[in-house]
């Protein structure tokens, strides 16, 4: 019998997604909070509040690092002999490239808390893999800055400062998307540990202005996209000032995910509805002040 437990950190409001869905949409789920921000945290702390379960599967979205609960994740997947442990990292560990998509041999920052986690779970000897997603925004994620940039200004009917040429390319990723891909390590468990990193993405690229043009036709508004030199600043702009994205080639061909179901254009309809039903107050003095340079100079 299949039994899923989710070690879910206190701090997390369970009014919001993805929380608040947890125990709807999840058959027989069993949700233990903790405070995961506890550096004092260790296995046995773990095993505590799972009242001694073990796993054999485990999906570790939550660590930042290999302290506290990383660590103790990391320990408890070894003292269970668990079959796979999965880890949830980001493709922000990346160092600046020359190469798109982003391989997974890319050089990473050996100090980020996410390599170090990784670095960690591999000394451990358990079986184990990383995941390093990006930009990922859904119905059921928690992350909505990236796309409310665009309608922020959209709506406002304020310029949209994208840095020149505007042609920069990334993967803007469905939650949904990203759980199938974390899951399809169930294909091939073996695989999954022989080649342990894994990008996580779309293979649907678009361009910052392509994104404000999908934005602006969704809200049935235009964008007033302004170019600017990236050296006069960043404007609050949500994405890096050039190309950044990955491919998941190498989970299409280990792993054999089908690959992405959602598209950003038709994902837009439901995702500017539910932009209009969250009521926010956006600065935009920062952006100002950019296109007063850009203008000036």
């Amino acid at each position: 019998m299949t039994s899923v437990t989710i070690l879910q950190d206190s701090a997390c409001d369970d009014a919001k997604e993805p929380f608040s869905s947890y125990q709807i949409d999840i058959p027989d789920v069993k949700v233990v909070k903790a405070d995961l921000a506890d550096e004092s945290m260790t296995a046995a702390t773990v095993q505590g509040l799972l009242d001694g379960a073990s796993f054999d599967y485990i999906w570790d979205n939550a660590s930042k690092g290999a302290k506290g609960s990383g660590k103790a994740i990391i320990d408890c997947a070894s003292l269970w002999s668990s079959k796979l442990l999965c880890y949830v990292s980001s493709a922000g560990v990346y160092l600046p490239a020359d190469e798109f998509p982003m391989p997974e041999t890319t050089p990473v920052k050996e100090t980020a808390g996410q390599v170090e986690y990784e670095r960690h779970a591999l000394e451990s000897g358990t079986p184990f893999c990383s995941f390093r997603p990006q930009y990922i925004y859904g119905e059921k994620s928690n992350k909505w800055d990236y796309i409310d940039w665009y309608f922020d200004r959209i709506v406002a009917g304020a310029p949209l400062p994208i840095p020149s040429p505007g042609s920069q390319k990334v993967s803007l990723t469905n939650s949904a998307d990203v759980a199938s891909l974390l899951a399809s390590v169930l294909n091939d468990e073996k695989a999954a540990a022989e080649q342990v990193y894994f990008n996580c993405g779309t293979s649907n690229l678009v361009s910052y202005d392509e994104v404000a043009s999908m934005c602006a036709e969704a809200a049935g508004l235009s964008a007033k996209i302004e170019h600017y030199d990236p050296e006069l600043g960043k404007a609050k702009f949500p994405f890096r000032l050039t190309d950044f994205y990955v491919a998941p080639d190498m989970a299409t061909s280990k792993l054999k995910w089908e690959g992405p179901t959602c598209n950003l254009k038709d994902d837009l309809g439901w995702y500017y509805e539910s932009y209009k039903a969250r009521s926010k107050t956006v600065d935009l003095s920062v952006d100002d002040d950019v296109l007063a340079k850009a203008s000036a100079a």
